[in-house]
């Protein structure tokens, strides 16, 4: 829901005045260079090295084999970049041996551009059954143990391999896809670390540049510019300014900057696919005792959600801290509102929201590799919101930034 809402916002703007935009800004944009010349791809070791960890999940759970269609898992295990259509393209990873690739006939060449595993490619025509290829290449293999299906394959994908091969038990394969997504590597860490960086580095040159009357798009087309021109893969620049930053994914009401306004903004970018999120509130112009006063709020949540993010600790015990210190304040109780509405943070990886979450009830205890947002905003519905978001990765000493929140609403950006 997030990114569907921020595409939304951010889409508002027509490409003829994003254009109009991003060349107004064109002398500024030239003092920025790329920040991605030391990046290092996920190599083809690495991946291998996942798919040994998924058969060695599979083995433990006694899957025989995991059906992957399109989309994060998908590159995470075999690097094929691929949209979903009626037309399926997916893969297989098996308990033992190499995934299997299946793929429209005409599709072969373009989706071999990015694999990055060896595999067995097989391809349909028009007039064939992909899941009983998918089926027949399972029975060929001879696999023994449950069909487990990654949790975004499409119904009429799984439920159709499946009715194919009745003797294999479908199970849910996220104690396998979970199991390696979760924690990440050093090699991930320092492609989200880049993203950060460069996200950091597009607020930094976009705060000074923001003017009365602005509109969100507007400011969401400076901040993407940054990005692109600095070597990132925009992803969503959220801008949402007074009465409109009470509500966590914004407001179609008009809105321009103004002196006394709240402005809130969240963005992020890709750099090798892996996210990051930031999220920055400051006011423009002079700021009210009432606006100062929240945002201290919000940043002290952050930290008591920091400290509260120790190895061991339960998922759900981040959100409950800062809840705590919410309800003390007069906030909530709970998720009402005036207050804390959503959940203190997500999951991030190769997806900008991955499981699991620091929510309320999340039992999954913190590990060593995995990364979350720290965003435990406060709304006050009608007035403002005020949301300062920065990711984190658990190391075996505790928690660590990828991006330093501010300390001061005199200096929002950090």
């Amino acid at each position: 829901m997030k990114m569907h809402r921020r595409a939304v916002i951010a889409g508002a703007l027509t490409l003829p005045l994003w254009h109009a935009v991003v060349r107004a800004a064109e002398p500024d944009l030239a003092t920025l260079a790329p920040m991605t010349g030391d990046v290092v791809p996920i190599t083809p070791a690495e991946r291998a090295g996942r798919i040994a960890r998924a058969q060695a999940l599979m083995r433990a759970a006694g899957i025989g084999a995991v059906l992957i269609e399109p989309g994060a898992s998908l590159i995470y295990f075999t690097g094929v970049e691929w949209s979903r259509s009626e037309r399926i393209t997916a893969a297989v990873l098996p308990v033992e041996g190499e995934p299997l690739v299946v793929t429209p006939f005409f599709e072969e060449p373009s989706v071999r551009q990015t694999l990055a595993v060896p595999a067995e490619v097989r391809v349909w025509q028009e007039d064939e059954s992909p899941l009983k290829l998918i089926a027949d290449w399972l029975k060929e293999r001879r696999l023994k143990g449950k069909l487990a299906i990654e949790e975004t394959a499409r119904f009429f994908a799984a439920d159709g391999v499946a009715r194919l091969v009745p003797d294999m038990p479908v199970v849910s394969a996220n104690p396998v896809v979970r199991g390696c997504r979760m924690i990440k590597s050093a090699a991930e860490i320092a492609l989200m670390q880049k993203a950060a960086d460069i996200t950091m580095a597009a607020y930094r040159w976009t705060h000074p540049r923001i003017e009365p009357g602005m509109t969100p798009a507007q400011i969401g087309a400076l901040m993407n510019a940054a990005t692109a021109k600095l070597g990132g893969r925009p992803g969503f620049a959220l801008v949402l300014i007074g009465e409109a930053a009470a509500y966590p994914h914004g407001s179609r009401a008009p809105q321009r900057v103004a002196p006394g306004e709240i402005v809130l903004m969240d963005c992020g970018c890709t750099v090798e696919g892996y996210q990051s999120d930031i999220s920055r509130t400051f006011v423009f112009g002079a700021a009210s005792a009432e606006q100062r006063r929240v945002w201290n709020q919000v940043r002290d949540g952050q930290h008591i959600a920091m400290r509260a993010a120790q190895p061991g600790a339960a998922a759900g015990s981040v959100d409950d801290a800062v809840r705590r210190a919410y309800q003390d304040w007069g906030y909530g109780p709970g998720y009402r509102l005036p207050g804390l509405s959503h959940r203190t943070g997500h999951g991030i990886g190769l997806d900008g929201h991955e499981p699991v979450n620091l929510v309320h009830g999340e039992a999954t205890p913190l590990a060593p590799g995995m990364c979350f947002s720290n965003e435990p905003g406060l709304y006050l519905p009608g007035k403002f919101g005020v949301r300062l978001e920065d990711c984190f990765y658990m190391t075996a000493a505790g928690p660590r930034w990828f991006s330093t929140p501010p300390a001061t609403l005199d200096s929002p950006i950090g």
